[in-house]
């Protein structure tokens, strides 16, 4: 009996440390196990896109949990309005003056579409693929969207390129880094 007590102990404590979230994107289901404060989840995607727009000096960098907020609000993949910003600005570091457009959305010679902040610009951006692109038009895919969003052919492997680049950034984790020994 003390076993038992004692292993039930052992698991309360060690899975007490440990917390699980779900995101079901796909089906969007209506069972709905718990519904997780986004904004305080130490979301490893957030980490990642925040070192990954730090190292290259992007003025978006304080916005990285509002780029996966947003992807996950519209069922997108969380790198892709971010990607799309490197191809379009190189994160947003060439943009029209005062614009806060990162994505080249609705830039045509001296037209230009403002944004208000960065959070502005990545909602907007983040709505207006779900629903224009993808919604309306039902692309799928980078390629789908990068269609009718650009003229180059090669947008959208650039993009997927960015992506790519964004997903496999590695951060290091001195609680992960191997151990020293003396």
């Amino acid at each position: 009996m003390k076993l038992k007590l004692f292993i039930f102990i052992i698991l309360i404590f060690i899975f007490s440390k440990t917390q699980a979230y779900a995101f079901e994107n796909s089906s969007r289901s209506s069972a709905v196990l718990a519904q997780a404060d986004l904004k305080n989840i130490n979301d490893e995607r957030v980490n990642k896109l925040k070192a990954y727009l730090e190292a290259n000096n992007s003025p978006m960098t304080a916005e990285a949990r509002v780029f996966v907020e947003a992807a996950d609000q519209y069922d997108l993949d969380w790198r892709l309005v971010a990607a799309i910003s490197g191809l379009e600005s190189g994160f947003g570091n060439h943009i029209p003056a005062n614009s806060y457009n990162a994505w080249g959305w609705g830039v045509y010679g001296d037209n230009v579409i403002r944004f208000s902040s960065w959070e502005d610009g990545i909602r907007t951006i983040s709505q207006g693929l779900r629903e224009r692109y993808m919604n309306e038009r039902g692309a799928r895919n980078v390629y789908q969207i990068g269609s009718t969003y650009a003229a180059s052919p090669t947008w959208a492997q650039r993009v997927l390129m960015y992506m790519d680049r964004i997903d496999s950034y590695a951060t290091l984790d001195p609680l992960n880094g191997l151990s020293i020994s003396l």
